[in-house]
C-alpha cells in the first residue's frame, strides 16, 4: 500500500506540514525507520525523529520548526494506531463451522460466526454472529460468546461463563477456573464447591495465560472496556470496574471490588475483601492491604501515596551515609570518654 502524506492527513483530520505529495509506503519506529516510512514522535523524542530516516512524522499540534514533512495532530500515538490498522493486511478467515470442530448437543451457532478446526463448543453453548473461535479453544457447557468476540488458540471459557461483545481473549487464558476455596479440619483441606460463573462485559481484552476464577456463588465480573495484560490472576468474586488497565503479573485476591478507571502497574498485589476506589493509579509492585479511596496515586508496600514513597526512597539512599556518621560519632564519644 502507498498513500501520500496529504491523503493520510485528510484521513486523520490532521494538519499537514510540508510536502503533501510525500509517498508513505509503511509505518515504523524512530530507530528502525527507512525512506518511505511514517513514524510518530512526542516529547522528549522529537529531536530523535528529526534525525531519523523516516520520510514523515506524526507530531503534536504545538510543535514548531519541524524540518521533516509532518502531520500535526492532538494525539500522535492514537493517530498512529489508526494507521496501523490501515497498513496491516487483514487475516482472511473463512466464515462458518469447520467440519473438524466439535459442536455439542443443543449448542447454538449464529450465522456469521467462525468455528475453526479442533475447537470444541460444548453442549448448550451459544456463539453469536461475527465471533471467531480459533483451533483448540474450549467453550464449556452453556457458556455464551458475544458478537464479534475473538478467542485465540488454547483458551478456555468454562461452563456457564458469559463473554460480551467485541472482546479479545488471547491464547491460553482460562475464564472460569475454580476459585481457590477450601476448608481445613484436622490438617485436611476440603474443597468448597465453586458454583458461580464469570461475566466479561463488552470490549474487554484479556492477555495470554490470564486466569479469572469463577465465583463461589454469583459472578466474578470484569467491567466493559477493561484491558488485562498477560499473566494476571483475578480471584473468585472480584468485581473489576469499567476501563481499568491491569498490567502483567498482577494478582487481585478474592472478593475485591475495584472501581472504574483504575490502573495497576506490573506485579501489584492485593489482599481480599477490600474496595479500591476508582480513577486511581498503583505503581508497579504496590501491595494493597486495605480499602483505598478514589483518585489515589499509590506505591510501595505497605501502600502509601506516591509522593511519600518517593521521599522514603530518597531517604533510604542516605542510610549508608547515616550509618557511617553514627560510627564516627561513636568513635569520637569513646575517645572523649577515655
Amino acid at each position: 500500500m502507498e498513500k501520500t502524506l496529504k491523503e493520510l492527513a485528510e484521513l486523520l483530520n490532521g494538519q499537514l506540514a510540508g510536502d503533501g505529495l510525500t509517498k508513505i509506503s509503511g509505518l515504523s519506529n524512530i530507530t528502525m525507520a527507512r525512506a518511505g516510512d511514517l513514524i510518530f514522535a512526542v516529547p522528549p523524542h522529537l529531536d530523535a525523529a528529526k534525525s531519523s530516516k523516516a520520510s514523515a512524522v506524526l507530531i503534536p499540534l504545538d510543535t514548531q520548526d519541524f524540518p521533516k514533512p509532518a502531520i500535526k495532530i492532538s494525539d500522535p500515538r492514537a493517530a498512529f494506531a489508526k494507521l496501523l490498522e490501515l497498513f496491516t493486511p487483514k487475516i482472511k478467515i473463512p466464515v462458518g463451522i469447520s467440519p473438524k470442530a466439535h459442536i455439542g448437543n443443543g449448542a447454538k451457532i449464529s450465522e456469521g460466526a467462525t468455528i475453526m478446526p479442533f475447537a470444541v463448543v460444548d453442549d448448550g453453548a451459544e456463539i453469536q454472529s461475527g465471533a471467531i473461535i480459533y483451533p483448540h479453544v474450549y467453550i464449556g457447557q452453556h457458556a455464551s460468546i458475544g458478537e464479534n468476540t475473538i478467542i485465540y488458540s488454547s483458551a478456555t471459557v468454562r461452563e456457564f461463563c458469559k463473554i460480551g461483545k467485541r472482546c479479545v481473549i488471547h491464547s491460553s487464558a482460562v475464564i472460569g477456573s475454580d476459585g481457590f476455596g477450601f476448608t481445613t479440619k484436622d490438617g485436611v483441606h476440603t474443597k468448597v464447591p465453586q458454583v458461580g460463573n464469570v461475566v466479561i462485559e463488552d470490549d474487554v481484552e484479556i492477555g495470554a495465560h490470564v486466569g479469572i476464577d469463577r465465583a463461589a456463588m454469583g459472578s466474578t465480573i470484569i467491567g466493559h472496556g477493561t484491558k488485562i495484560d498477560n499473566l494476571v490472576h483475578i480471584a473468585h468474586n472480584c468485581k473489576i470496574g469499567a476501563n481499568c488497565l491491569i498490567v502483567a503479573q498482577t494478582g487481585i485476591s478474592g472478593s475485591t471490588t475495584v472501581g472504574d478507571n483504575v490502573t495497576f502497574g506490573g506485579q501489584v498485589g492485593t489482599v481480599g475483601h477490600i474496595t479500591i476506589g476508582g480513577n486511581s493509579v498503583y505503581a508497579a509492585r504496590s501491595g494493597i492491604s486495605k480499602n483505598m479511596p478514589e483518585n489515589f496515586f499509590g506505591a510501595g508496600f505497605p501502600i502509601q501515596s506516591h509522593n511519600d514513597w518517593l521521599r522514603h526512597q530518597a531517604a533510604l539512599k542516605k542510610i549508608p551515609e547515616l550509618v557511617e556518621t553514627v560510627r564516627e560519632l561513636k568513635k569520637q564519644l569513646k575517645t572523649r570518654s577515655e
